[in-house]
């Protein structure tokens, strides 16, 4: 996959990652596939300045155009390839494979998921692609893209909200831990909307969400009960708290006991395990 990139050099002697082929720009169509729909103008001005001044120092991976002979598809490299069409360039280096559509996808989405060029919803939209078109399970998507399960799952999740709360997350008006926040709230747009509009946190929404699913009733019980304990177990359960940002109960019997953790989404476990699994 990494030589597929252009991150090693390939076998062959035009065709190496180093150089690539020179392809016009003229034979080079967008895929339509490509999970990455929105490109910051500022980076890509950027970029162009860049192209303008050093040309294009890195090839994209390019295979033949489905149906069209003489063309070519994207795969990987979008940015550079606007970047040379603005710069006025006649043509781009490239490499040249022979690849089907599951490996095009595959590799359009672990390009922009490692350099963090997707955003949640197209990150999502991605995943949900290799599963519904190509009997990807969540498991093998994981393990293609080098993410968790949980982080898979979660990204899933956020398809699950309305129209208009996606729109909002695609324009980052809402960041993925607001959207996650608002999965399952009973009208997630209305909490969305309070959110953008007073600017809230991720955890004030989390607050708010968990308001609104007890409004009209009573709320929810913890399931962590202090029940009778000593100042300072009580002080350390409220400190584990405050870093974790979960709820920690301690239960000590003369030196001996455990600590239980609760969470309420598989995100919050997630996160929980990168904080334990860290060092």
């Amino acid at each position: 996959m990494s030589a597929l990139l252009g991150e090693t050099e390939a076998e062959g002697g035009e065709d190496q990652a180093a150089g690539g082929r020179e392809i016009p720009l003229e034979l080079i169509r967008r895929n339509p596939d490509q999970p990455r729909r929105q490109f910051a103008e500022a980076e890509l001005e950027e970029l162009t300045q860049s192209v303008r001044e050093k040309g294009v120092l890195q090839p994209v991976l390019l295979r033949p155009a489905p149906g069209v002979t003489g063309e070519y598809q994207l795969v990987a490299g979008e940015r550079r390839w606007r970047a040379a069409q603005r710069a006025g360039l006649r043509a781009i280096p490239a490499v040249i494979r022979e690849l089907d559509d599951l490996q095009v996808l595959e590799i359009a989405i672990i390009e922009n998921v490692q350099r963090a060029d997707l955003n949640a919803l197209e990150e999502a939209q991605g995943y949900k692609a290799l599963i519904d078109r190509f009997g990807r399970t969540q498991d093998a998507v994981a393990q293609v893209v080098g993410k968790s399960r949980p982080h898979v799952a979660n990204a899933l999740r956020l398809l699950s909200l309305p129209e208009p709360v996606l729109a909002l997350l695609a324009e980052g008006a809402l960041s993925a831990g607001h959207a996650r926040a608002l999965v399952g709230a009973a009208d997630p747009l209305a909490l969305a909307r309070q959110v953008v509009a007073k600017g809230l946190n991720v955890r004030e929404t989390e607050s708010l969400a968990k308001r609104s699913a007890t409004e009209g009733g009573a709320p929810r019980p913890s399931r962590l009960k202090p029940g009778g304990k000593d100042t300072d177990t009580l002080s350390l359960e409220n400190d584990l708290s405050e870093v974790l940002g979960l709820g920690v109960e301690i239960l000590d019997k003369g030196g001996r006991g455990e600590i239980r953790i609760a969470y309420e989404t598989l995100e919050q476990l997630d996160d929980l395990c990168r904080r334990l699994t860290r060092g």
